[in-house]
């Protein structure tokens, strides 16, 4: 049988040798670890079509979804450090591309919007159609499946992602006052001083006045310096211990809307209230697109008044 299942790597391998027409064809393929029997077995039928039909030169098969994203699993998504989650999102949604041809992403993807759209957040939405035209569109370039890009008709979910929820110096102050634990302060007041996420404090060094960080959500080394305020706050706790104390501290100071992650972008609005630029702001926080810092466009105000401010004078 062409697909059986690798104790050893934990996947199920397809895997085809016959001969047809005096040729004798061969093709194996580590399937992705997430995959059931039912999708292994879906693979074995559409794949043993397409070599048949290749080999008999019948017709040149068109090429599925479920064959790109394959593809990407195993030669790019291995490779990453997100690549566990990208490969269990894919596997969420197989449902929907299960057997559909490339050419059909745009309507596959469409479809998946309006199914979904009252159950999963447009944030969930949009992350798993992005990791599948990704997963398409590697394929288009690197295994030359289809002749034009498969995702250049797709859309996603218009996601409203600005944070509502600052807080400023005397509010963190009284939350660090509700905790217990000064550990936990310290780190707390870490995440509003630096903008740091929770993940990013942990694991931060300290070099010449700086916290560095080497591997970062984006994967680029940076660099942030320490604030006078945090010079001598130290990190020895762990994750859970912190959002245990912080769940505690926000309930006593009744800020029990505020989320840790908050604190980053407090750090953002403070910054900004300061006259900082967004590039900036976006430098500090590790952001490699300004896409993701326009979400706190809106609270530059106060600088928008000054540039409007300005219009008709006259040129000292």
């Amino acid at each position: 049988m062409p697909i059986y299942r690798d104790k050893a790597k934990g996947c199920f391998v397809f895997e085809f040798d016959r001969r047809i027409n005096r040729q004798r064809i061969r093709a194996r393929q580590n399937l992705p670890k997430a995959w059931n029997r039912a999708q292994a077995d879906a693979f074995d039928r559409q794949e043993t079509a397409k070599l048949y039909a290749h080999a008999t030169g019948v017709e040149r098969p068109e090429f599925t979804i479920e064959e790109a994203v394959a593809c990407y699993l195993t030669e790019r998504v291995s490779l990453l450090k997100s690549g566990d989650n990208i490969e269990a999102e894919l596997s969420r949604m197989f449902y929907a591309y299960q057997g559909r041809p490339l050419s059909m992403l745009a309507d596959v993807c469409k479809a998946y919007q309006i199914g979904e759209k009252d159950k999963l957040s447009p944030a969930t939405i949009r992350n798993r159609i992005r990791y599948l035209t990704s997963a398409c569109r590697y394929a288009w370039k690197h295994r030359s499946m289809g002749d034009r890009d498969p995702a250049e008709r797709v859309t996603v979910p218009v996601v409203r992602n600005e944070r509502s929820y600052f807080i400023d110096r005397r509010e963190m102050l009284r939350l660090c006052s509700h905790c217990s634990s000064l550990r936990a302060r310290a780190i707390f007041r870490i995440a509003f001083y630096s903008g740091m996420r929770l993940g990013e404090i942990l694991q931060a060094k300290r070099e010449n006045g700086h916290f560095v960080l080497t591997d970062t959500k984006n994967g680029d080394r940076r660099m942030i310096p320490i604030h006078p305020k945090i010079a001598s706050a130290k990190v020895c706790l762990s994750y859970g211990r912190i959002e245990k104390n912080f769940r505690e501290a926000r309930r006593l100071a009744g800020m029990e809307w505020l989320r840790f992650h908050d604190l980053r972008h407090s750090a953002a609005s403070a910054m900004i209230n300061q006259g900082v630029d967004l590039y900036t702001v976006g430098a500090v926080l590790g952001h490699r697109s300004a896409t993701s810092t326009k979400r706190y466009s809106h609270l530059a105000t106060q600088r928008l008044a000054e540039a409007v401010f300005r219009i008709g004078k006259k040129v000292a």
